[in-house]
């Protein structure tokens, strides 16, 4: 056996050097003892030039990053790290105690891997994932049936002129802006301006304007050069202008964006160009520009927050999609449609009496059409079905107080008119009567009633509440 032990004594170092792996070899108070080949070739660091040094000047004087011998001296175990060289490679740094028989730690040995060609490919597949992240969204309508499933649905004159209009802009390039409040549908008609465009074969790229953080918009919008700012991917990053190149872009609440942003989108109108973040040359886009706001641009222009030059270059192909409130023939058109949509959604077999549409469309919608889907949405979770009663709808579309008798206390302590007291006792049986009976025509017959008088009843005691 002694013969063996002298045997590997005299040759530690050749086998130190056969290793594949870098090898570091420090003491307990951190003086660098000895390196292998593969760490020289790792490092471009001889055994002369760390050979007696410690370990914390080396960190001191920028040679590396991070070191493992004052942790492992400290703890007794075994640690982990990335260490970042001047050369740019990056090592896996895997450093483990040695103790002698007494249980004393007398070195640390550390050895390390290069992983730089790993960590680049890893760059790579997470830049890529962005990239389908950001057109995920995008991609997703377009396996989402076909054309006719992307319509607008609407039965009023004021949208057939909305469409119309749309479909005039759709075979030019011209950039399309659309006004209209929160909810109205500005998306929907969006989309339905570029499938009807030559570009439809192409993604429509949607960016919320309102939705980036100010500090990530440049990048976002007008991607970044490798390197270009702390965090930024080695391989840099495309933007939405250079994504969407060939296609369209819709910008969503372009009312929100910064002033800075302005600036550069107005370039992008203007000469078709873009600048990366950290690039010293434009490059050339072909994007067709559609934008969408709920705010008053003219009003913003004269407040100073949105520049004047990119409302006249946005003004070109202008469209108001009205509210809710102002077409109220298309709530009993748009309900049906998402009924339908969200029962085959959910395996379920519902439908709207007439008085309940009735009343939908009396109702003012302040949410637009968002707040109508958002409304038929959750009824059609909620509901057994199969027929959707006035009681069913909220009290401030109903007028309805839920579980709330005519004659409560506060009713009989006075204090408002009888004929209101009445009015509301007779729309309470009524709606009752149409929950039970299932139609007005079935109530009106039953109770010898004229089915106009019991929608007046309705709408009047609705009215005086």
């Amino acid at each position: 056996m002694a013969r063996y032990s002298e045997l590997l004594s005299r040759n530690v170092e050749s086998i130190l050097d056969a290793l594949p792996e870098g090898v570091f070899i420090s003491d307990a108070s951190g003086i660098s003892l000895r390196v292998n080949r593969m760490y020289e070739q790792l490092t471009g660091l001889t055994q002369e030039q760390i050979e007696g040094k410690n370990v914390r000047d080396l960190v001191h004087e920028g040679t590396f990053d991070c070191i493992l011998n004052p942790e492992i001296v400290r703890t007794g175990r075994p640690t982990t790290r990335v260490q970042q060289l001047k050369n740019g490679k990056k090592l896996v740094l895997m450093g483990f105690p040695v103790f002698d028989s007494s249980g004393q730690l007398r070195l640390v040995v550390t050895f390390a891997r290069d992983v730089t060609l790993l960590a680049r490919l890893q760059d790579q597949v997470s830049g890529q994932c962005r990239l389908i992240d950001q057109i995920h969204d995008q991609l997703a309508y377009v396996a989402q049936g076909d054309k006719k499933a992307r319509e607008p649905v609407y039965a009023s004159k004021a949208m057939e002129e909305v469409t119309s209009l749309l479909q005039r802009f759709a075979d030019t390039d011209a950039t399309v802006l659309i006004l209209g409040e929160t909810g109205a549908g500005k998306d929907v008609f969006a989309r339905f301006t570029h499938a009807l465009s030559p570009r439809r074969d192409k993604i429509l790229l949607k960016v919320d304007c309102g939705g980036i953080s100010e500090s990530l918009t440049e990048s976002e919008l007008f991607g970044y050069m490798p390197g270009a700012f702390t965090g930024a991917s080695s391989k840099g990053k495309a933007g939405y202008f250079e994504i969407a190149d060939g296609s369209t872009v819709f910008l969503d609440e372009v009312g929100e964006l910064p002033l800075a942003m302005q600036t550069r989108l107005l370039r992008v109108l203007q000469d078709g160009e873009i600048m990366r973040v950290g690039a010293s040359s434009p490059r050339k886009v072909d994007v067709r520009i559609i934008a969408a706001t709920n705010r008053n641009l003219a009003e913003s222009v004269e407040a100073g927050t949105f520049r004047r030059d990119l409302f006249y270059r946005l003004n070109v192909a202008t469209v108001r999609i009205p509210p809710l409130r102002e077409r109220r023939e298309d709530v009993r058109v748009l309900a049906e449609h998402f009924l339908a949509l969200y029962t085959a959604k959910y395996h379920k077999a519902m439908a709207f009496m007439d008085v309940t549409l009735e009343m939908m469309s009396s109702y003012a919608w302040p949410g637009n059409v968002r707040e109508l889907q958002n409304l038929v949405h959750s009824m059609v979770i909620t509901l057994n079905g199969p027929l959707i009663s006035p009681r069913d709808l909220p009290a401030q579309i109903s007028g309805m107080q839920r579980d709330v008798s005519p004659y409560a206390e506060d009713v009989l302590n006075a204090g408002r008119p009888l004929r209101d007291i009445m009015a509301e006792i007779e729309r309470d049986f009524l709606l009752r009567a149409i929950a039970t009976h299932g139609s007005v025509q079935r109530v009106a017959e039953l109770f010898h009633i004229n089915r106009s008088t019991i929608f007046r009843k309705l709408q009047v005691s609705k009215g005086s509440k």
